[in-house]
């Protein structure tokens, strides 16, 4: 049990960024290991983790063992997870030579308790799916605060 939560963490411990096909192969490897909710917690819900661990953890908890929504957003709570954020974006493939289309390109950014407390449901089931029989690239990656460059902020207030 302890490996594939190991083989888990090393994989996507220094990477901000997963497509979703390696995202399912984690969970489906979570499947086969029987990992049960406790497990989860003790294993994915680590604050030193990538917050890509954590959502691997609670995409499993709820769409795999059907933990209640409640106790999934109580744990994210006690581990000092829960507002720790994701984005997902997701383009069609076409054309072609099967090139990336800008039409059709969608992103989101959601924190974890947005996604355990249902508020995310179509974000949960893009990340459900192949993407790749509807003709689609979905990307996970960490959210990263949007900084203003130093050159377009407003200057300093002054005191006159």
């Amino acid at each position: 049990m302890d490996r594939i939560a190991t083989d888990v963490v090393q994989q996507f411990s220094c990477t901000e960024s997963i497509d979703v096909g390696r995202y399912l192969s984690a969970i489906k490897g979570m499947c086969l290991m029987e990992l049960g909710f406790g497990d989860v917690q003790m294993f994915f819900f680590k604050p030193k983790f990538s917050v890509l661990i954590n959502l691997i953890g609670l995409h499993y908890c709820i769409s795999w063992l059907g933990v209640p929504t409640a106790y999934v957003g109580e744990a994210l709570d006690s581990c000092k997870i829960s507002k720790r954020e994701v984005r997902v974006q997701r383009w069609k493939i076409g054309g072609y030579y099967h090139i990336l289309r800008m039409d059709g390109y969608l992103f989101r950014t959601f924190s974890l308790a947005d996604l355990a407390l249902g508020n995310e449901e179509e974000v949960l089931g893009v990340l459900s799916r192949n993407p790749i029989v509807e003709g689609l690239c979905v990307q996970i990656s960490v959210s990263k605060p949007v900084s203003t460059p130093r050159s377009v902020q407003s200057p300093p207030a002054h005191d006159y």
